[in-house]
């Protein structure tokens, strides 16, 4: 008797088709990538129908809701009006985007670049910071993201990310504020914060001594979550300062309420950027890049410049209702107040699991590193993928990060409520007496 040969499910189709005609290095999580087939607000269903609650929201993106009628009927609309012209023909979608951006950033923060990307956010800081002072030297901080093209991987600060003999010129990279596994072997708060120090130091040392910008994630997103101390930022500022450069907070992950109580993660540190850089969850999923300064600072960038899609009246649109949404329904004390609770929950968490090592983040900006050993803090990078692997099966996604590849990235929604964390914490709880390391 003949066996017929098994059909392949749509899933498995699909990931067939994704090793055939997709570079290999876009990376996809899980043994068995999942094929996601539509979603909607806080929950994510696969091809074959299996339902998730979402907690990593396509890494920081999707931050009001997937598919939420408030954002997507704004963009059909569009979508039907106009949808592309380019920034060569000024609309009112664009501007009404850059007003409202006007309206919520700190200090004299009123002029906008939009772009499609976070990557071109950040080159596009890096470019006008270069014109503005008239130097080349930029600093940023080991294990920094900062995006996939060349001048973004050579401020990036991790070697995995670093690949294709870049070369980092004019870029010098200070130590970063990683309390739980200090460079410089201290304790908080007894090590009177030096890494800020060294900043300083490495401009008089690593630099021409007078430097173009500063630029740093206000908590390192790709890094695992790194979040700074109280006096971090201010520290650096002045050392910025004295310098002659400008600081640029990149707000790619931390932007638009992620951190909770604020619209952008470097107020919690109480200091206004010369420059601000984000993307991600700005439109809720919609493709988007912005850099965002002073008037002053804008009128010094030098030659002409187009962003054939940034600024598109679809994006924009998509934008400015994703930042009323967040406005109307008050989801920056719902950031803060459901983070202040998920908090809570990840620490009683620890207490009950000896793999997690550290809890740390603002807001809905969560991270656990996992380690072998809590005394000698080595990595649990094999657990972590296995953590990955049982919340998946159990109807939860989630992120990872770090150097090491051992921190969870826990970033739901701004509108989730403490249900929702409920539900994640019993799936993560029942996921970590599972794993073995």
């Amino acid at each position: 008797m003949t066996t017929s040969p098994k059909q392949a499910t749509r899933s498995e189709e699909v990931v067939r088709k994704h090793k055939e005609y997709i570079w290999p290095a876009v990376t996809n999580f899980y043994r068995e990538p999942l094929v996601a087939d539509h979603a909607s607000m806080q929950h994510v269903w696969d091809i074959e129908g299996r339902k998730y609650l979402d907690f990593f929201g396509g890494i920081l993106t999707i931050s009001v809701g997937h598919a939420n009628p408030r954002i997507t009927g704004p963009i059909k609309a569009q979508v039907d009006r106009l949808q592309h012209l380019s920034t060569l023909y000024p609309n009112e979608a664009i501007v009404a985007l850059a007003e409202k951006v006007s309206q919520i950033t700190p200090g004299a923060l009123q002029s906008s670049f939009f772009t499609s990307s976070g990557t071109e956010a950040n080159e596009a800081a890096i470019l006008l910071a270069r014109m503005a002072t008239g130097s080349f030297d930029i600093v940023a901080l080991r294990h920094a993201y900062s995006g996939g093209s060349s001048l973004t991987k050579s401020v990036t600060g991790q070697a995995p990310w670093r690949k294709s003999g870049v070369i980092s010129i004019g870029i010098a990279h200070a130590i970063n504020p990683y309390c739980y596994r200090c460079p410089l072997g201290l304790k908080y708060p007894d090590c009177e914060v030096a890494c800020a120090n060294d900043v300083e130091n490495l401009i008089q040392t690593g630099t021409s001594g007078h430097i173009a910008a500063f630029m740093a994630e206000p908590i390192q997103g790709v890094g695992g979550f790194i979040t700074p101390p109280p006096e971090y930022f201010k520290i650096v500022f002045k050392a910025v300062k004295k310098y002659g450069g400008l600081f640029i907070s990149d707000e790619v992950q931390t932007g638009f309420g992620r951190t909770g109580k604020h619209w952008f993660g470097i107020e919690h540190w109480e200091v206004t950027p010369d420059i601000m850089t984000c993307a991600k969850g700005m439109a809720n999923g919609a493709p988007v890049g912005a850099t965002i300064t002073t008037k002053e600072l804008a009128a010094s960038y030098q030659g002409l410049t187009i962003s054939t899609f940034g600024g598109n009246p679809v994006t924009s649109v998509a934008a400015k209702a994703t930042i009323e949404f967040i406005e109307e329904e008050k989801l920056l004390e719902n950031s803060e107040t459901v983070g202040n609770y998920f908090r809570g929950k990840l620490d009683e968490l620890q207490k009950k699991h000896p793999v997690i090592g550290d809890v740390r983040g603002k807001g809905l900006m969560l991270g656990l590193e996992l380690v072998k050993d809590r005394a000698t803090k080595e990595p649990a990078p094999e657990a972590t993928t296995e953590l990955l692997e049982r919340t998946r099966e159990h109807g939860l996604l989630i992120g990872k990060g770090g150097l090491y590849g051992n921190v969870l990235r826990l970033t739901p929604m701004l509108n989730i409520g403490k249900s929702d964390v409920d539900e994640a914490m019993r799936i993560l709880d029942k996921s970590l007496t599972e794993i073995h390391i």
